[in-house]
Protein backbone atom coordinates (compact mmCIF):
# COMPACT_ATOMS: atom_id res chain seq x y z
CA UNK A 1 0.00 0.00 0.00
CA UNK A 2 1.09 3.52 -0.80
CA UNK A 3 -0.46 6.60 0.73
CA UNK A 4 -0.22 9.98 -0.99
CA UNK A 5 -1.01 13.32 0.63
CA UNK A 6 -1.04 16.53 -1.39
CA UNK A 7 -0.69 20.06 -0.10
CA UNK A 8 -0.16 23.56 -1.45
CA UNK A 9 -3.24 24.33 -3.50
CA UNK A 10 -5.06 27.62 -3.36
CA UNK A 11 -6.31 30.66 -5.22
CA UNK A 12 -3.96 32.77 -7.29
CA UNK A 13 -4.25 35.43 -9.96
CA UNK A 14 -3.27 34.73 -13.54
CA UNK A 15 0.47 35.01 -13.96
CA UNK A 16 1.11 33.97 -10.39
CA UNK A 17 2.79 30.89 -8.97
CA UNK A 18 1.96 28.00 -6.67
CA UNK A 19 3.93 25.05 -5.41
CA UNK A 20 2.25 21.71 -4.78
CA UNK A 21 3.79 18.99 -2.68
CA UNK A 22 3.02 15.28 -2.46
CA UNK A 23 4.26 13.17 0.43
CA UNK A 24 4.34 9.41 -0.09
CA UNK A 25 4.29 6.85 2.69
CA UNK A 26 3.87 3.12 3.00
CA UNK A 27 5.42 0.67 0.56
CA UNK A 28 7.34 3.24 -1.41
CA UNK A 29 10.40 1.20 -2.28
CA UNK A 30 8.92 0.03 -5.57
CA UNK A 31 7.42 3.33 -6.70
CA UNK A 32 8.63 3.74 -10.26
CA UNK A 33 6.57 6.56 -11.65
CA UNK A 34 5.06 9.37 -9.62
CA UNK A 35 3.51 12.59 -10.75
CA UNK A 36 0.55 14.88 -11.08
CA UNK A 37 -2.76 14.75 -12.88
CA UNK A 38 -5.58 17.26 -12.85
CA UNK A 39 -9.30 17.33 -13.39
CA UNK A 40 -11.24 20.45 -14.27
CA UNK A 41 -15.03 20.64 -13.77
CA UNK A 42 -16.84 18.70 -16.46
CA UNK A 43 -13.62 17.33 -17.95
CA UNK A 44 -11.69 14.09 -17.76
CA UNK A 45 -8.66 13.72 -15.57
CA UNK A 46 -5.52 14.49 -17.55
CA UNK A 47 -1.79 14.13 -17.21
CA UNK A 48 0.18 17.12 -16.00
CA UNK A 49 3.61 15.59 -15.51
CA UNK A 50 5.24 12.40 -14.30
CA UNK A 51 8.76 11.53 -13.23
CA UNK A 52 10.41 8.13 -13.01
CA UNK A 53 12.78 6.89 -10.32
CA UNK A 54 15.62 7.72 -12.75
CA UNK A 55 14.42 11.29 -13.21
CA UNK A 56 12.87 10.95 -16.65
CA UNK A 57 10.01 13.40 -16.99
CA UNK A 58 6.92 13.53 -19.17
CA UNK A 59 5.15 16.89 -19.35
CA UNK A 60 1.84 17.71 -20.94
CA UNK A 61 2.33 20.18 -23.78
CA UNK A 62 0.04 22.67 -22.07
CA UNK A 63 2.38 23.07 -19.09
CA UNK A 64 5.82 22.77 -20.69
CA UNK A 65 8.00 25.72 -19.81
CA UNK A 66 5.72 26.78 -16.97
CA UNK A 67 5.60 23.81 -14.59
CA UNK A 68 8.55 21.95 -13.09
CA UNK A 69 8.44 18.65 -11.23
CA UNK A 70 11.05 17.61 -8.71
CA UNK A 71 11.42 14.36 -6.83
CA UNK A 72 13.28 13.72 -3.57
CA UNK A 73 13.68 9.98 -3.20
CA UNK A 74 15.22 10.35 0.25
CA UNK A 75 12.25 12.30 1.58
CA UNK A 76 9.67 10.46 -0.51
CA UNK A 77 8.23 13.70 -1.82
CA UNK A 78 7.46 15.10 -5.23
CA UNK A 79 6.85 18.79 -5.77
CA UNK A 80 5.25 20.69 -8.62
CA UNK A 81 6.32 24.28 -9.14
CA UNK A 82 3.72 26.06 -11.23
CA UNK A 83 4.62 29.43 -12.72
CA UNK A 84 2.77 31.80 -15.02
CA UNK A 85 -0.52 30.19 -14.09
CA UNK A 86 -3.48 30.61 -16.41
CA UNK A 87 -7.24 30.39 -15.72
CA UNK A 88 -7.31 27.15 -17.72
CA UNK A 89 -5.00 25.60 -15.12
CA UNK A 90 -7.89 25.70 -12.66
CA UNK A 91 -8.56 22.13 -11.53
CA UNK A 92 -8.22 19.63 -8.74
CA UNK A 93 -4.65 18.36 -8.83
CA UNK A 94 -3.99 14.76 -7.87
CA UNK A 95 -0.74 13.09 -6.96
CA UNK A 96 -0.42 9.62 -8.46
CA UNK A 97 2.09 6.82 -8.02
CA UNK A 98 2.64 3.52 -9.76
CA UNK A 99 3.97 0.59 -7.75
CA UNK A 100 3.87 -3.09 -8.68
CA UNK A 101 1.40 -2.34 -11.48
CA UNK A 102 -1.01 -0.68 -9.04
CA UNK A 103 -1.96 2.97 -9.41
CA UNK A 104 -2.42 5.01 -6.24
CA UNK A 105 -4.07 8.40 -5.94
CA UNK A 106 -4.05 11.15 -3.38
CA UNK A 107 -7.18 12.97 -2.29
CA UNK A 108 -6.48 15.98 -4.50
CA UNK A 109 -5.84 19.65 -3.88
CA UNK A 110 -7.75 22.51 -5.49
CA UNK A 111 -5.98 25.07 -7.64
CA UNK A 112 -7.98 28.07 -8.79
CA UNK A 113 -6.57 30.75 -11.09
CA UNK A 114 -8.51 33.98 -11.49
CA UNK A 115 -8.26 36.16 -14.58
Amino acid sequence: QVQLVESGGGLVQAGGSLRLSCAASGSIARINVIGWYRQAPGKQRELVVTITSNGVTNYADSVKGRFTISRDNAKNTVDLQMNNLKPEDTAVYYCSASSRNIIYWGQGTQVAVSS
